[in-house]
Formats: structure tokens, sequence, C-alpha cells
């Protein structure tokens, strides 16, 4: 059996016409297939307006700057990648670390619990984890209740739906991002993208992203101005080309992650193997995510992961909680009362999904966990 790993992009060979056909066209960067991308993916999210950049932390990073002021407050979950709340200190305001709820995401009861407490919190920054979007009736509430602002960092749950609302539609948020990494749904090698149903954020979201610099129609011809400190977070055209074609194929994508989460759910019913949440259809499953308790277990956490890897499967963990991290230590964090994400993380792995796993190889997973974790 060759190495199964946790992830991994699915590439064909229209995806390779694409991106050579750019190739020999007069644009590499700058041109015509960023704002073509930009445009498909606003629509398939059904967005107002969408702005592409390098990858899913410039992503953050332009959001960040274009909501938060210096010194903001601001709500967020420390089941992420580091990028999430590495954003918001970027532009220096302040994380706050929120315990999640049992579906890996943030609790938003106890977010609501924060707001009523401390007037001054300015925003949440809540992550779709795995795939599974934020309760969206709960999102609705806080935002028509309390004066804050709301990103939505969907990095990993393009092409989820949630009653209707589509992932990265902004509805009852202000911003939303994705990452286009190789292990999420749609790649385009590296790459990331911001949504948002405003105008003023979507025309500051360009300025930022392109060193700050504005160019006019009445301006001399080698004039530009630039209006603020920002950033060269271009994405290329041969990138959105890459993406333009990924994104034809994500519905098919997302079906096949369906069929794997549901093969997983009936094979591990009734054991100690506890999917994080079963199949309901919000996800769109970047990750499969279960949880094992492994102190009535005769195996470590560290053993189970070598012995998948003698076995050629790639497990991972899905996350060191961010608030333990060193560097946030440093900064005075790490004893936040965070209990249900202690305990999470204590029992957490996830399984190989992407769309080429095929159905003897999930057979092959399937079989040596169980083995493992019952031998």
């Amino acid at each position: 059996m060759n190495f199964i790993p946790y992830g991994k992009q699915f590439i064909k060979q229209d995806d390779v016409t694409a991106v050579v056909e750019t190739l020999k066209s007069d644009y590499l960067t700058t041109g015509p297939k960023v704002k073509e991308f930009e445009e498909a993916l606003a629509d398939y999210c059904g967005a107002k307006y969408c702005v592409a950049v390098a990858n899913g932390t410039a992503a953050l990073h332009l959001a960040s700057l274009a909501i938060l002021n210096k010194d903001d407050k601001v709500l967020t979950t420390p089941n992420s990648f580091l990028a999430t709340s590495n954003s918001i200190l970027y532009v220096g305001a302040k994380p706050l670390f929120v315990d999640i709820a049992k579906d890996g995401n943030i609790d938003l009861d106890l977010c609501e619990e924060a707001l009523k407490k401390d007037t001054s919190i300015k925003a949440i920054y809540g992550v779709a984890f795995s795939g599974n979007m934020l309760n969206q009736e709960k999102l609705k509430h806080i935002k028509k209740t309390y004066n804050i602002k709301i990103l939505e960092d969907n990095a990993h749950a393009i092409g989820a739906e949630y009653n209707g609302i589509k992932s990265g539609s902004c509805t009852n948020s202000d911003i939303s991002i994705f990452s286009f990494h190789p292990v999420k749904h749609l790649t385009t090698a590296e790459g990331g993208a911001i949504t948002t149903n405003s105008k003023a954020l979507y025309e500051k979201l360009l300025i930022l992203r392109g060193h700050g610099m504005v160019k006019t129609p009445d301006m001399k011809p080698w004039e530009y101005e630039m209006r603020e400190l920002g950033f060269n977070y271009r994405i290329t055209d041969i990138q959105c080309a890459l993406g333009l074609s990924q994104l034809k194929k994500l519905p098919d994508f997302v079906k096949r992650r369906f069929e794997i989460a549901k093969k997983y759910d009936e094979a591990f019913n009734n054991t100690i193997i506890k999917p994080l949440y079963t199949f309901d259809g919000k996800s769109s499953y970047h990750l499969y995510v279960v949880q094992v308790d492994f102190a009535k277990l005769n195996i470590s956490k560290v053993d189970l992961f070598h012995k998948f890897r003698e076995k050629s499967i790639g497990i991972q963990l899905h996350y060191i909680p961010i608030n333990k991290q060193p560097y946030y230590k440093s900064l005075g964090y790490g004893e936040e009362n965070t209990p249900n994400m202690d305990k999470y993380y204590e029992k957490c792995f996830s399984l190989p999904m992407y769309p080429l796993l095929s159905d003897e190889e999930q057979e092959y997973v399937i079989k040596t966990t169980l083995e493992i974790l019952n031998g």
C-alpha cells in the first residue's frame, strides 16, 4: 500500500491545460484571470465582492487591517491554525480566547456572555473548523444585538452550506476568508481570498493588497499615490487559472468528501472511535476528525501516530491550542478557562480525507484504525 496522507490535492489534465494556456498568454500576474477568478468565486459563494490574495494568512491579515483598530479586543478560538489569531496581533489588536463547543467551533454562547460582560469587545473571529460552518442563527443574533465586527475564517469550509446559507456569503458576518493550500478543497498551490458585501471594505482591501497604491484616470500617465501602508499580497494569473479550473470541480470534490465521511461514520458506529460530529450535510469536510479516550486504552497518542506511520497512513492533529503555544504564553496567555478545548486536544486526531482517497484505501484506513486501537 502506498503512503496515504491526511490530505492531498486533486489535479487533472484540464487544470494543467488551464495553467499552460495562461503561461503562454500576455499576463502572468495582475491580468484578467485574477478578476475572472474573483468574480467566479463571489458568484459561487453568493457574496457581492471578492479579493484574491497570495495565501490564506494574507487574507486574514488584510481582513484584520480592514475591520480592526489597534488595541481592539477580539474573541477568537484556540482551535485553529496559528494564522487566525496571529492576524489579530499583526494589527496590534488583542485576541481573547474562548472555549470551543462540542463540534470544535468557537462556543458562540460563551461569546455572547463575554459581550454582555465587556462592551469594549470589538469583534469575533470564528473558524468553520474542519469544514463545519458556524451556527448561523446564533451568528445572526449576535450581529443584530451587539455592535461588533464578525469575521468568518472559512479556510476549511468552501463548499459548505448551513440551512441554505453558503460559506463565504457573509450573510451574517462582515467579512470571510478562504485558503487554497493544496490540502484544501480546491487549490491554487498557494492562495487565498476574502469575500464581503461591503463596497467600502472591498475598496480598502484592493488598496491594501497592492502596496497601498491608488492610480486614478485623472492622474498623469506615470503617477500613482500611496494612500495606505499596504502589502504585496497579489495572487498570480497562473494561480487563478488553476483556481478557476478547480472551482468547476468543487461540487464533485464536496460530494466525494460526503461519501467518505458517511463511510467513516458507518464504520465507527458503536466503537471506541467517536467522530467529532456525524454527517448532517452542513460540513464540507476539509477534515474528518475523531476522538478517542486514550486514558482507557493501552496506547498513547504518540505511539498511535508512530503505528499509523508504520502502516503507511499519515494521520494528523488539528490543533494544538493556540493559547498554549510558547509565543502566546510569553504574551501572558495559556491560563484561559477552556476545558472543552483541553479535553478535545487530548482525544483528537484527523484521518485521511480527500477526493482521491479510493474505497480500497479508505477500507484499509478503517481496518488499520480499528486494529491499532483495539489491539
